[in-house]
């Protein structure tokens, strides 16, 4: 059985958040059951690319999920959804503030009913604080948070990170928050409300950011690839293409250095420590270029591999989809295809447990509404046995 076999969950998230988080209980066993808008549904239902008219987004996004569609301002669902509250262990939304109290199923609203329901929110800026109830997207925290001002190419604009780290990284928390309760709960036969602000969670994930600014009173700027306070460790040229190179202490210096055939380098006043090697960056980086530029990216890394310093080639996303190593762990996997409906990629499940079958392939994402019956069907069963 899978670690959260027989736990189900309610989800009212939309987008990404949300979502990322319920895959992830999804994937260590839970059933998910997810709530949209009757009409419309998530958000993502609608964002490109597709195929055959389906989002291959949302696909990624809800692969293996349930869908219903209820209007909770309709007497009628909202009597189902007071079912499905009935039997759920976990509610996650990710409204603004305010809307599910509005709607009647706050956490003060449910907490004295439902006293082992598990409650998980996410938002832009939390459920407390000046600015609780401002709404956010994934830019607006990565600025707010610091993100973006260490982002992008020494001298240039701030840039936003390519990943939606804003949304991934909350709903990385909400679904450790989560996880939490469920083991308090089993303690304690009590729920718990989880309050998840995305901007709270850019600054947590800045751990050399905030060391810099507290230590020197002189906040980080943007230094492109490269590592602010550990040299070598950026990307460099080769004949074909960029590789990273992160040589993270003295030794591995010295074995860079006899890789490249200059082992002279490590005991040269300018790069004989960390400190005098982030002093001379630039100088060091023009040094290794020089070298590295006389062959391919895939020379260097073989060489580096045979050396044991730490490289790897910058690779498109085509070529991830294709990199033996993620191909060996299950990290590509297909996204199961509705009778009729399109069939679509996506990531493995990056959690391996001894106790938990890898994932080989995604259940189908599901149509709006598509599963109402069976839902329905669930809730007139036993308590147990959720599937």
């Amino acid at each position: 059985m899978a670690p959260l076999s027989g736990i189900t969950i309610l989800d009212l998230t939309h987008v990404l958040a949300g979502p990322f988080c319920a895959t992830i209980l999804a994937d260590l066993g839970a059933h998910v059951i997810k709530v949209e808008r009757p009409s419309t549904g998530d958000d993502t239902r609608a964002f490109p690319p597709f195929t055959n008219g389906e989002s291959a987004y949302f696909a990624a996004l809800n692969a293996g999920k349930r869908s219903i569609a209820l209007d909770l301002k309709a007497e009628a669902d909202r009597q189902i959804f007071e079912a499905l509250l009935a039997r759920a262990d976990v509610l996650l939304e990710n409204y603004r503030p305010g809307v599910m109290e509005r709607l009647g199923y706050g956490w003060q609203d449910l907490q004295s009913r439902l006293p082992r329901l598990i409650y998980g929110a996410v938002s832009g800026f939390g459920h407390s604080g000046p600015e609780a109830g401002k709404p956010a997207y994934d830019m607006v925290v990565q600025a707010r948070g610091g993100v973006m001002s260490i982002t992008g190419e020494e001298g240039g604009p701030p840039v936003r990170v390519g990943a939606s780290l804003g949304d991934i990284v909350a709903g990385m928390y909400l679904a450790q928050g989560v996880l939490a309760a469920l083991y308090d709960r089993s303690r304690t036969g009590l729920g718990a409300k989880i309050d998840i602000s995305m901007l709270d969670c850019q600054l947590a994930i800045q751990e050399h950011s905030i060391a810099i600014t507290t230590a020197t009173g002189i906040p980080p700027g943007r230094t492109g690839a490269r590592h602010p306070t550990i040299t070598p460790f950026s990307t460099y040229r080769a004949a074909d293409g960029f590789f990273v190179i992160a040589a993270g202490n003295d030794a591995l210096f010295a074995r860079l250095c006899a890789a490249l055939g200059h082992p002279g380098w490590a005991t040269d006043p300018r790069f004989a420590s960390n400190a005098a090697r982030c002093e001379h960056v630039a100088l060091l980086k023009r040094l290794i270029e020089a070298v590295t530029l006389g062959a391919p990216c895939a020379e260097w890394i073989a060489t580096l591999d045979a050396a044991g310093v730490p490289t790897g080639r910058v690779q498109d996303m085509a070529e991830v989809l294709r990199d033996p190593q993620l191909l060996a762990r299950n990290m590509v996997v297909p996204v199961a295809a509705r009778p009729g409906g399109p069939a679509f990629t996506a990531a493995g499940n990056p959690i391996k447990m001894s106790t938990l079958p890898d994932l080989r392939q995604r259940g189908p994402a599901p149509a709006l509404d598509a599963d109402r019956a069976a839902i329905l069907g669930w809730l007139s069963g036993p308590p147990e046995g959720a599937s």
